[in-house]
């Protein structure tokens, strides 16, 4: 026997196999995707970032001069710039400073003479001039002035004929970090062949001169990172001096995670190999092992034919398909066995009915004799005779409706279903059961609606259960005054909902679960067959018959009516 002779062995090496084969095209396909991808991000991102710088160098220069022109022309700046009074301008200079966040405003008045400055950068005098006269030799009136640790990007702005205005952005190492924030990009600003900021280390800096020349995408390694930049001119003119700007990517830090990603896709792909053995190994066995046991259990109840047997229980992760078998076999045994001892009570409750009815008849005879001796016995004139015969005959009439709850438990319900009138049938079961002036008055609130259904017998549950209601309101006011009974019908879905309520004694939580039971009663008196017999007519006529109680609030009793039931007679 050799390894490959098993079916089991052959597919999990060949599932094995394929799993290697799937990784390995996976890994190489995937990583050759994400770096062709990265490289792609990486030259997006790079022309990106030099259309935000020249949005920053060139379009944000703009609106920042157009709002210097703003200034130079407002009435205050002119009225203070023509008093050529330092102490004057000074103030009006730094508010207007304040408003355009220029780093470097400056006033000169007549004679180019510095009348007020603000801002961050603090040059002198000489400085100033160089750059006035800059400005003014410029065709656009703006330079870019070297200053150290960056630059000037100034423009010369005329307030009259002899005074002027000079505004400025400068562009330092600041100015580079907040790009590269904005970016992630590293930015370095160059004029002439020299580097005077960037956002990288000062130590870094050198080896960006060797491109200050170049006006095309680069490569450059930088320390021991690979940047790829391109150059984008600060100006607007073609001078070879213009300053640029170097907008660079870090090629290295964007492919950094490649290696790592082509470690985790082969740990991945050798998980993949023993997830895939192991999972394949217990998918087998979530079939194996449950049909084992289940064939195990039938041929155990074929044997002693025992259909109660527990079959074994199934996990969680067992075979749906095994699952659903196993569940639908142990339907059918409950099923079967439910069917078993059912028909086995069916059949000791029929003869128990049988004797019964037997039983009942023999009592029934004996009762007569001694009700008519008890008529004799009324004509004694003794008070003490006269007595007993009243309780005597008030026995009687009890053991005799008993027996006729029992016949009535006892032998079939033959129902004669009849299109009535359901009001009618309800006024006149509430008019039975007040039978005195004095009982607990009824309040019926009954639709006058057709109904399909035996009239005598459901009129007979009403009257019963009005007539356990008035006693249990009696029970609880000992007269029963200033309570009543509450009869209503509700039309509901192609059936009847008939409601008998009332505030009485109720029936206790120990009790309620009892109460259809026959012979179980709380009564003195009560025989214990009349809420078994009414539910037995109440499911006869096709509908559910539900009791709700509290102990010492009341009871409320359901009906739920077809409101045509089969005519067909049920037994």
């Amino acid at each position: 026997m050799t390894a490959l002779s098993s079916l089991t062995n052959r597919i999990f090496l060949a599932s094995a196999v394929l799993v290697v084969v799937s990784m390995g095209i996976a890994i190489y396909w995937v990583t050759d995707s994400v770096a062709r991808q990265a490289e792609r991000d990486l030259q997006a991102g790079l022309a990106e970032a030099t259309s935000l710088v020249d949005l920053f160098s060139q379009r944000d220069f703009e609106d920042f001069v157009t709002k210097g022109r703003f200034i130079a022309d407002i009435p205050p700046m002119r009225a203070a710039a023509t008093t050529d009074h330092p102490p004057t301008v000074q103030p009006i200079a730094e508010e207007m400073q304040d408003r355009i966040d220029a780093d470097l405003l400056v006033v000169f008045g007549s004679g180019d003479r510095v009348l007020a400055r603000a801002g961050r950068l603090h040059l002198e005098d000489e400085a100033l001039q160089g750059i006035l006269a800059a400005c003014r030799a410029a065709r656009d009136f703006t330079v870019f002035w070297p200053l150290a640790g960056g630059l000037v990007h100034v423009a010369a702005l005329p307030i009259d004929p002899v005074r002027t205005l000079v505004v400025g952005l400068s562009l330092d190492r600041d100015v580079a970090l907040s790009i590269k924030r904005l970016t992630n990009s590293d930015v370095a600003f160059v004029t002439g062949a020299e580097v005077v900021a960037s956002s990288f280390d000062p130590s870094a800096e050198a080896a960006l001169e060797s491109v200050a020349t170049r006006r095309d995408v680069f490569s450059l390694v930088v320390g021991s990172e690979e940047f790829i930049g391109r150059v984008q001119p600060l100006g607007r003119s073609e001078d070879a001096d213009e300053p640029i700007a170097l907008v660079l990517r870090s090629r290295t830090e964007r492919l950094r995670f490649l290696p790592a990603l082509r470690w985790q896709i082969a740990l991945t792909g050798l998980a993949a190999v023993l997830g895939a053995t192991l999972v394949g190994y217990l998918v087998a066995r979530t079939v194996t092992r449950p049909l084992r046991a289940l064939t195990g259990a039938m041929g155990e109840m074929a044997t002693t034919g025992d259909l109660a047997r527990a079959l074994p229980a199934l996990g969680r992760w067992d075979d749906e398909d095994v699952r659903l078998v196993a569940t639908t076999f142990r339907q059918l045994t409950s099923a079967l066995d439910r069917f078993q001892r059912e028909a086995a009570i069916r059949e000791r409750l029929s003869s128990l009915g049988r004797l019964s009815t037997v039983v009942a008849h023999e009592i029934r005879n004996p009762l007569m004799i001694i009700k008519s001796a008890v008529r004799q016995l009324r004509k004694n004139d003794s008070p003490e005779v006269a007595e007993t015969a009243t309780s005597i005959d008030e026995e009687v009439a009890r053991l005799n409706r008993v027996v006729t709850g029992v016949l009535d438990f006892a032998r079939p319900i033959t129902f004669a279903f009849a299109e009535a009138d359901l009001g009618a049938i309800c006024r006149d079961a509430a008019q039975a059961a007040a039978t005195d002036a004095e009982d607990v008055p009824i309040e019926v609130a009954a639709a006058d609606e057709p109904i399909v259904t035996d009239v005598e017998r459901l009129r007979a549950v009403l009257v019963n259960l009005l007539t356990n209601a008035q006693q249990a309101v009696r029970a609880r006011t000992d007269s029963g005054r200033g309570l009543s009974v509450r009869l209503e019908t509700a039309r509901e879905t192609a059936r009847w909902r008939i409601t008998v309520s009332d505030r009485g004694t109720g029936i206790s939580h120990e009790d309620l679960p009892h109460i259809f039971e026959p012979f179980f009663t709380t009564r003195r008196n009560g025989s214990g067959l009349g809420l078994a017999i009414s539910r037995n007519v109440v499911e006869g006529l096709g509908g559910t018959l539900r009791v709700e109680s509290q102990a010492g609030e009341g009871t409320t009793v359901t009906l739920h009516l077809p409101d045509r039931a089969m005519r067909e007679p049920r037994r």
